[in-house]
């Protein structure tokens, strides 16, 4: 296992630099210049010597290969650069809205396995009337978008009920209850999505596992169905769930772009869009890279946790 994890870092850091390179090719692929797109930005119209001084500052004037391997040593040195907007660091800029992305898709992780699960394995179980709900359920959810659930919940239950707020956030050091009750309604507009495939998943994979064979011999030799389900069946039906809730949670990494706007959350993707905008190049790369990372990290993670469900996985 260990030498496994030390493979995936390897590859991973390969990764890490393909990404950087195809990254920075893109952005000074696009037509624009930063430069004058910041002075624009200011109200005023910049004149050619205005803009050729601040290109001369913020270094956009050197050659590309200069500026790459310039950007190149950022990343090894792990700085990511400085904001062309505000001349703060990059790394400082994420710190600040890393945590509210990540507690985002913490809470719709958590929320769309539990209630996954639960109803997949009982829908699996029970079949009939309730599998059949079920089925249609998770359907609806799957097949309505998180932007349109949304809007919705904002209309319906911020606006018209007024049970929840529509939009916002509060510091949890400041308030912690308005935090929380913040945080529902982004969460739930996730979640819908995300906890309808990790049911279908759930009860494909225990169907499944309930028609082998070992199964039948324990039930023969006098263990109650309920005894089989929780200490077997359930346990050999959670890989394939693993897998989708990694894969759902990495599209969460850069797919809460419209949920945060919607809610005016300021997380990681206000950060991105804003800077994809306004060509800030430094920021929208260090992004990408983070983004990145934290894919192979949630991978390697899901390989370890194949590991303690399936011993066989420890040797592969």
């Amino acid at each position: 296992m260990v030498l496994t994890i030390a493979k995936r870092l390897a590859a991973g850091v390969g990764l890490l630099f393909v990404v950087a390179t195809l990254i920075f090719i893109a952005l000074h692929l696009v037509p624009g210049d930063p430069a004058r797109t910041i002075l624009t930005g200011t109200g005023a119209v910049p004149t050619d010597a205005a803009v050729e001084n601040l290109r001369e500052q913020l270094g956009l004037n050197l050659p590309l290969g200069q500026q790459y391997l310039r950007y190149l040593h950022e990343l090894v040195t792990g700085s990511l650069g400085t904001s062309l907007n505000d001349n703060r660091p990059v790394i400082e800029l994420i710190g600040e809205r890393l945590p509210r992305t990540l507690q985002l898709i913490g809470s719709t992780t958590v929320v769309s396995v539990i209630v996954g699960v639960t109803i997949g394995a009982l829908a699996a179980r029970r079949g009939g009337l309730i599998d059949r709900i079920v089925m249609v359920l998770t359907s609806f959810a799957v097949a309505v978008p998180a932007y349109v659930a949304a809007v919705l919940l904002v209309y319906f239950v911020g606006v018209k009920l007024q049970w929840l707020p529509s939009g916002g956030y509060v510091d949890p050091a400041v308030d912690v209850g308005r935090h929380l009750r913040a945080l529902v309604l982004p969460t739930i507009s996730l979640s819908l999505g995300f906890s309808g495939i990790v049911a279908r998943m759930t009860r494909s994979a225990v169907l499944n596992v309930g028609n082998q064979d070992w199964v039948r011999t324990a039930l023969s030799v006098g263990l109650t169905r309920g005894q089989v389900f929780r200490r077997h069946v359930l346990r050999n039906s959670l890989s394939p769930v693993v897998t989708v809730t990694s894969l759902q949670m990495g599209g969460l990494l850069g797919g809460t772009v419209i949920i945060e706007r919607v809610f005016s959350w300021p997380g990681l993707s206000g950060l991105l869009i804003d800077g994809v905008t306004s060509r800030n190049y430094p920021v929208v790369q260090g992004i990408v890279i983070l983004i990145a990372a934290l894919f192979i990290l949630l991978n390697i993670v899901v390989d370890i946790v194949y590991g303690l469900l399936d011993p066989r996985g420890r040797s592969k």
